[in-house]
């Protein structure tokens, strides 16, 4: 089992420069890649997304790519015309605004694109081969942060479907007391409207009709193949969050169902505390991958 939630992040030196790439991964019901990447590496960004995909399959997952250069290797190509054209317009802008502040206006003239047009490198097949050496370095990273994320939700998933299974077992003893009480409550109930005509045959074989109605074996039934279907599946090593939701919302059913029978407030205060659990597994399988 392995969470969407992760994290990694990694560095490598080529020659005068750092490639720094991070990764982090939250919950997602499709692979959602966002990838920040500089303009020399722009022909890899594809094969980037794809291998990616490949080893996170889903979740949203951002990756941030930075350059970073040594001493002496930093290269820039500002627009020098461009620059200037554009801060006198802004510094015109900002003295028609009171407490304007024009300290930001240098750094976000150089983070345009069309002023700070980095030039043109060779990205050679060896700096490739780097980038993606450390790319697999980080996904690894995530990939164990996953799996140790996921140890922890089978520990909490464990624990929350123990507590559905045992309510379901607090439940049986109800089963052989309740539909006598309603019977005789129905009857008494006959008896107290004094209601003449009314043929014993018929009126029992209504109230039969009716206790049938109210039986829960069935629902106890499938509740504990669910159960038992769930554990099943939180020991697959494929995709499961998934599998799990749907399972846990055939739960859910069986858990409505008993509510809805019960006619009994003791009853109905253990069916509430099955629904609490179950919320909570709806909720952390969102994040299950």
């Amino acid at each position: 089992m392995k969470s969407m939630t992760g994290y990694g992040k990694a560095s490598v030196d080529y020659e005068n420069k750092t490639i720094s790439i991070e990764i982090r991964t939250l919950n997602s019901k499709q692979a959602d890649v966002n990838v920040r990447i500089p303009n020399a590496y722009r022909s890899a960004e594809i094969e980037i997304q794809n291998a990616i995909k490949q080893k996170l399959e889903r979740g949203k997952i951002d990756c941030f790519i930075t350059v970073t250069y040594m001493k002496g290797g930093a290269v820039m190509n500002i627009n020098e015309q461009l620059f200037k054209d554009y801060y006198a317009q802004l510094s015109s802008l900002t003295n028609s605004v009171p407490d304007a502040d024009k300290s930001l206006l240098t750094y976000y003239l150089l983070n345009r694109d069309d002023i700070n047009q980095p030039i043109d490198e060779n990205f050679s097949q060896q700096e490739k081969q780097a980038l993606f050496d450390c790319l697999n370095q980080v996904l690894d990273m995530v990939d164990a942060y996953r799996i140790t994320e996921g140890e922890a939700m089978h520990k909490a998933f464990e624990q929350h479907i123990s507590v559905i299974e045992s309510c379901a077992k607090e439940v049986e003893p109800f089963e052989k007391n309740r539909v006598p009480m309603i019977k005789e409550k129905l009857l008494n109930r006959f008896k107290e409207l004094n209601i003449e005509g009314v043929e014993e045959n018929r009126l029992e074989q209504e109230l039969i009709f009716y206790l049938e109605k109210l039986d829960i074996t069935e629902e106890r039934v499938r509740l504990n193949q669910h159960i038992n279907y769930f554990r099943q599946t939180m020991l697959l090593s494929e995709s499961i969050g998934k599998k799990l939701g749907f399972i846990a919302q055939e739960m859910g059913r069986e858990i409505n169902t008993l509510g809805s029978k019960s006619n009994d407030a003791d009853m109905q205060k253990i069916v509430v505390r099955m629904k609490d659990e179950l919320e909570k597994i709806k909720e952390q399988s969102a994040n299950i991958l």
